[in-house]
């Protein structure tokens, strides 16, 4: 999660830099940005999780109880990770090239992985996990149909649908039984219409997004043909 470092936005000197929330902290983070930071930490600690989350839900043929509530705190952990780096680069000034790119592979390896096993052992249906993931890969392959136009930020409804299948998810990896087995039903359910939901809004916003875009391009070129036109006829002196 790169950011620029303060000497290339304007000066490292009081004249330069701007005060950043956080104190002192927030000032070194601000003199420091670099891909070596504790917001990138967290990222690349949510990536190696993966492995050993997928290790431990699998272990001992996937229905030992003890493994899977190990695996349970593996899948919180980075979780969590995830909502520090993200706050930790944007509070201060750590966004990086690196962090752009790796944050979101984390997200979606762990997710994916949990989703992936989960169906594998049986606990869930194929089908749920191939509307989560379907729906991850359309929408970042749209993002960069439109980016040439603009960035389609994250929505508050983005964010929930993250939300409720992360819990639904963890739900799942525990071995639970009764109304608690019953609950994380209803609980997926949620999360994969909130899934579909959100797909069809941030599809909404790309095609906006795109139409908005070419008309501004088609204008500018209008404006930039009658301009030349203007010029070609202006008599020489």
């Amino acid at each position: 999660m790169t950011g620029v470092p303060a000497s290339a936005a304007g000066g490292s000197g009081a004249h330069g830099a701007k005060p950043v929330r956080g104190g002192k902290l927030g000032a070194a983070a601000v003199n420091q940005a670099s891909v070596w930071n504790v917001a990138n930490l967290l990222t690349v600690i949510r990536l190696l999780l993966v492995p050993g989350f997928v290790m431990l839900l699998l272990a001992d043929g996937g229905y030992d109880p003890a493994w899977r509530a190990w695996a349970w705190a593996a899948f919180a952990v980075a979780m969590i990770t995830d909502l520090f780096d993200g706050h930790l680069a944007r509070t201060y000034n750590l966004v990086t090239d690196f962090g752009k790119i790796a944050d979101p592979i984390a997200d979606k390896a762990i997710m994916g992985a949990a989703l992936i096993c989960l169906s594998y052992l049986g606990d869930l249906p194929w089908w749920v996990t191939g509307v989560i993931l379907g729906r991850e890969l359309g929408i970042t392959l749209m993002r960069f149909w439109v980016i040439r136009f603009g960035v389609i930020p994250a929505s508050r409804g983005g964010k929930m649908k993250t939300l409720w299948q992360g819990t639904a998810a963890g739900m799942y990896v525990l071995a639970l039984t009764g109304p608690l087995a019953t609950l994380r039903f209803w609980v997926m359910a949620v999360a994969v219409v909130l899934t579909v939901v959100t797909a069809l809004d941030y599809v909404r916003q790309a095609v906006v997004l795109r139409r908005l875009g070419l008309a501004e391009a088609a204008e500018a070129a209008s404006a930039s043909a009658a301009a030349s036109g203007e010029g070609a006829r202006e008599p020489t002196p």
